[in-house]
């Protein structure tokens, strides 16, 4: 008997203990807001908990958080949905209505939409509180889908998803506790993306850091996917570390850094210095957390499991882009407001009661309407209406003129304020509408590479490079930069790049493109996509500045020969193989002049064993009369690249004088009896 009543009491505690932190989870979670005064993420928790007391121990949580963070307002629709939440559980429990995951997540989503579509359409502007309400939807089956596996009764089972996210739901809760300009909460979200990248690759850091960085785009109300952006890219680049911390915190604070650069946000230098607060929380975290780091070795061979994330990959960028399609759509209604709006409301309020009413608005209406019309082009011009602006037989004829005016220039603030905040919702719908369209382009990138990746082991064949750099007459530095490295799939990557103008400006605006170049093409994104990338956000960052730069990219498969010229706005290249020269052009503008999404122009050659690759600036040679330069290289009978560029380099300060910077790099291809170095 004795025995009995300790396992008993065994269980109770057990039970109370899970009720208790049911309770205490949902009441945190309802700190977890989405735009609207919703919060999704209490919901999925009540959803998940289910039928019972583990159930009724949530929606007791959820009470509690209402009553500390939700406005009366929003309590009421709330607490609504979170009863017919738990009255669904119970009515259906032990039925096999509501025994699957997925069932229960679109169930919760489906019945949080019903009650809050309520509320949507007896407010005052439904279509203003539509997207907020569908948003909050999604988040709640999302939400009840991950924490199922952990809240639900006789199922707890630890799910590293299902606890990366009620983490991130749990830290967003902390995101309005600051300091400064810095948010706690979303500080230490940097922390757990952080070590969720290090610990287990780049593909779960870009799937974890996609994924959080859009649900706080959404309970920031960023107007974009400024998060999803920064914290995809860390993820991706920290997940390439090997596991290794340091290495892990670098790449993460770049990626954060790249994909800020080009943005001007006013969450953007809080987001960085969240970065970099949270990279120092990662480095202070104990070493016995690391113990079971990855350790690198051979990849086994799964090609389903390949196939199944480029599957998931593919659907995600395809879902984005529907989003973006379905946001250009159409020409949409006109959001301007007509300026007699502001005499209607005026009028309201003044001449109503006023003795002269009918005299003014239905006898003398014709003149009314006249003087008014008159008066607007004035009115708008100062933002605010002054007697003057009406013809003397309306002003001479008013009663109430200056209650009149009083009230024109009420309604007129207001109708200003309007405009300008319509403008601005346009602007930011705008810029987000580009952001999706980048995002499932580098998706798409990179479900492509997946299928196309080669070994790291793969033995790469030989190659010898070449290169050469001369300032402008007068000038210290060279304008120009050049790059050439291998990524880790064993693409051969040349580039060249030249600022706008010469000098150190020049030279800073060159090596930054190249270097967030290379930054995408290592991280395994392909080169067109990296480069539309590349110069969307550079467009951004030439709006402020007004610089714009060259890019000449050179990839190749050295194994195979098969190469490819990217150029946007670069001078030609040119190919050699024995006397036989050919030239490669392109004509779309340099990088930062088109904020359009703009395709570099491509060219696809073969190099065969013995060919020279020669990309050149337009300060070596000008491509209207450059004879000279494909008559050097047709005559030109030397193996070395670096010989070459000399040459090149020699003969254009001698034709063209130094009149701009000078960049040159080559690529030889060896023959069979060719030698390496």
């Amino acid at each position: 008997m004795g025995h009995g009543q300790i396992v008993l009491g065994q269980e109770q505690r057990r039970r109370l203990l899970a009720m208790g932190i049911r309770f205490f989870l949902a009441a945190a979670l309802t700190a977890s807001q989405a735009p609207g005064g919703y919060a999704p993420f209490a919901l999925g928790c009540v959803a998940a908990a289910g039928a019972g007391p583990l159930g009724a121990a949530a929606l007791a949580g959820t009470a509690l958080g209402t009553v500390l963070f939700l406005r009366f307002s929003q309590a009421l629709p709330h607490m609504a949905a979170a009863v017919l939440l738990f009255t669904a559980a119970q009515a259906f429990r032990g039925s096999c209505l509501l025994t699957k995951r997925r069932t229960v997540a679109l169930t919760a989503a489906g019945l949080f939409l019903a009650v809050g579509s309520i509320y949507v359409i007896q407010s005052l502007s439904p279509a203003d509180h539509a997207a907020p309400c569908a948003a909050a939807a999604v988040l709640t089956g999302l939400s009840t889908w991950y924490f199922q596996p952990l809240l639900a009764q006789e199922r707890e089972r630890l799910e590293p998803d299902s606890l990366l996210l009620l983490g991130a739901a749990l830290l967003l809760a902390l995101a309005d506790v600051t300091v400064g300009e810095l948010s706690l909460g979303r500080a230490l979200l940097n922390t757990l993306l952080l070590y969720t990248a290090c610990q287990r690759g780049s593909t779960a850091g870009t799937a974890a850091g996609l994924g959080i960085g859009l649900m706080t785009d959404v309970c920031t109300a960023s107007g974009g996917v400024l998060f999803g952006g920064a914290y995809g890219l860390g993820g991706l680049l920290a997940g390439r570390s090997g596991g290794r911390r340091s290495r892990a915190a670098l790449w993460y604070l770049t990626g954060v850094f790249a994909a800020l650069l080009p943005v001007h946000h006013a969450l953007a230098a809080p987001l960085l210095l969240e970065a970099v607060f949270g990279t120092g929380v990662f480095w202070m975290l104990p070493g016995k957390l690391f113990d079971g780091k990855r350790v690198l070795r051979a990849p086994a061979a799964d090609s389903g499991g390949r196939e199944r994330l480029r599957a998931q990959l593919n659907r995600t960028a395809a879902a984005l882009r529907d989003l973006y399609d379905s946001m250009g759509r159409g020409p949409g209604p006109s959001t301007e407001e007509n300026p007699a709006i502001v005499f209607d409301r005026a009028a309201e309020k003044v001449c109503r009661g006023c003795a002269l009413c009918d005299l003014c608005w239905q006898r003398e209406y014709t003149g009314t309407f006249n003087a008014l019309n008159d008066a607007t082009p004035y009115l708008l011009e100062r933002g605010r209406a002054m007697a003057k602006d009406f013809p003397a037989y309306f002003a001479d004829r008013c009663i109430h003129l200056q209650d009149f005016l009083a009230a024109i220039n009420g309604e007129l603030s207001a109708f200003l304020l309007r405009r300008q905040y319509r403008r601005q919702l346009e602007e930011t719908r705008r810029s987000a509408q580009g952001q999706y369209a980048q995002l499932s382009d580098l998706l798409t990138a990179t479900a492509a590479g997946l299928g196309e990746a080669v070994p790291a082991s793969a033995a790469a064949a030989e190659s010898r490079i070449g290169a050469a750099l001369r300032p402008k007459e007068g000038e210290s530095v060279c304008g120009d930069t050049v790059m050439s490295f291998r990524t880790e799939g064993g693409l051969l990557c040349l580039l060249l790049a030249d600022g706008m103008g010469s000098g150190e400006g020049a030279r800073k605006e060159s090596a930054l493109t190249c270097r967030l170049l290379r930054q995408f093409l290592e991280a395994g994104i392909e080169p067109e996509a990296a480069l539309k990338t590349l110069n969307a956000a550079m467009a951004l960052r030439g709006a402020e500045t007004g610089s714009f730069t060259t890019v000449d990219l050179i990839t190749c498969r050295t194994e195979t020969g098969e190469a490819a010229f990217y150029k946007f706005g670069a001078a030609p290249s040119y190919v050699k193989k024995g006397g036989t020269v050919r030239r490669i052009t392109g004509g779309t503008l340099p990088v930062g002049l088109r904020g359009t999404p703009a395709s570099p122009d491509v060219t696809r050659a073969t190099l065969a064993p013995g060919s020279f690759a020669v990309m050149v600036s337009d300060g070596v040679a000008d491509p209207g009369r450059d004879e000279w330069l494909q008559d050097l290289l047709a005559g030109w009978e030397g193996d070395d690249p670096q010989e070459l560029a000399g040459l090149i380099l020699r003969e254009s300060i001698r034709r063209e004088g130094l009149q701009d910077d000078c960049g040159i790099q080559v690529l030889y291809l060896p023959g069979p009896h060719g030698k390496s170095v």
